[in-house]
């Protein structure tokens, strides 16, 4: 049996009103200062309506009302500005080694920052409770209670779902606490937005990094392990489990074999060629009876150490093989380096880009990120205020205008 066609909601005064104030609060996040005439041409209301959605904004405590200044003729027009701090969001980058959390106003600008160590964390629950001790410090470096902050945003190495839970198939990935969102909204009252740390970079390198104008996308994190974040015309893919982007298929790769990045490279291939008292080279001496890492094969491969040398063209052919693959499997027009070792990365760029043209005959541009480790957490940021602007009506502010 056919169902009888719907009747559409009636447009009632309410829900006009409503809709009015999402389009004025939408030009105004995105604007510095504007004339109720500005308003007016930017929405196409009139502007009376512009005018009262205006003062209904200002009593919720989302707009100020500055001094409209002097003008030589007529009127002076009102003028209008989004109030960057009616509350906070956070950005939190629960890494594997280490907690960073950002807080940030409304507008993006950073207010506090804190970092924790993860080592020797054994359980999901110990990294939870490291995370909410950098939360409090965060927070309390910045001068900001819980009820002045409207959402987090929050990224694990794991693959997570639209729905913000995360996948544990593999054993890396069951490192991370499954309640973990939950936990922290009851011990803090806002919402928890969790998801995939690539997806956050790539938010990120979106929004405050090299690539601003580029909308088809890969942000390579490339530390310890490989992970991706895929951007597609503008929008994040995440798979029907969360799991696009991730690199487990590298264990498949000629060249590659598994998803070990380019800083545990750097590290074990320079560890073990300065154990081997055959081999000539500064490491040993840069170490200084320490551990090799990362930055001290970069640093020697910078100061001529051929053995250096030799570790990061290992290094570039293996990234370059990588970067060919989801240069093919995707078609980005960029792949961006990032992570706490992409400025030091920028030196594999030559010898990549050469490589990649033998891996491919669609090379994507790559580039290093500007933004270093703090890649995760700015797009962590990016989320929440993502989440604040889309639930900006229905969220309680604890300051309003009066």
């Amino acid at each position: 049996m056919a169902k009888p066609p719907t009747t559409p909601p009636t447009a009632t005064p309410t829900m006009l009103r409503r809709v009015n104030a999402g389009k004025v609060l939408g030009v105004l996040t995105r604007a510095r200062v504007m004339t109720g005439t500005g308003l007016i041409e930017a929405t196409g209301l009139t502007r009376a309506t512009v005018h009262a959605v205006c003062n209904d904004l200002i009593s919720m405590g989302w707009v100020v009302e500055l001094d409209p200044g002097r003008t030589s003729v007529g009127r002076p027009s009102r003028r209008f500005e989004f109030n960057s701090h009616a509350g906070y969001v956070l950005g939190i980058d629960i890494g594997a080694a280490k907690t960073t959390v950002l807080v940030s106003d409304l507008r993006g600008e950073t207010v506090a920052k804190a970092g924790r160590s993860a080592a020797g964390v054994k359980t999901p629950g110990e990294r939870t409770e490291i995370v909410h001790a950098t939360v409090l410090e965060a927070l309390a470096s910045a001068g900001v209670s819980d009820a002045q902050v409207l959402a987090a945003g929050a990224g694990v190495a794991a693959p997570v779902d639209r729905e913000g839970n995360i996948l544990v198939d593999d054993e890396f990935w069951r490192r991370f606490d499954t309640g973990l969102s939950h936990r922290l909204t009851e011990l803090h009252g806002w919402p928890v937005l969790l998801e995939n740390d690539a997806n956050l970079a790539t938010l990120g390198e979106h929004w405050r990094g090299g690539a601003r104008n580029v909308d088809d996308l890969v942000v390579l994190l490339a530390g310890e392990r490989f992970g991706s974040g895929l951007m597609d015309s503008g929008r994040l893919l995440h798979g029907s489990r969360g799991g696009a982007g991730e690199m487990v298929f590298l264990k498949l790769i000629e060249g590659v074999g598994d998803t070990h990045g380019i800083a545990r490279i750097a590290r074990e291939n320079g560890t073990a060629a300065a154990a081997d008292p055959a081999v000539e080279t500064s490491l040993r001496t840069l170490a200084d009876g320490g551990e090799v890492t990362a930055e001290l094969v970069f640093r020697a491969a910078a100061g001529g150490d051929k053995v250096a040398e030799g570790i990061l063209q290992e290094i570039a052919d293996r990234t370059a093989r990588v970067v060919a693959t989801l240069g093919t499997l995707f078609n980005p027009e960029l792949v961006v380096l990032g992570g706490a070792v992409a400025e030091a990365a920028a030196a594999l760029l030559p010898d990549l880009e050469a490589r990649l043209a033998h891996y491919t005959s669609t090379p994507p541009r790559v580039a290093v990120s500007s933004l270093g480790d703090a890649i995760v957490s700015v797009g962590a940021v990016r989320h929440a205020l993502n989440y604040v602007e889309e639930h900006a009506l229905d969220l309680e502010l604890e300051c309003r205008s009066d």
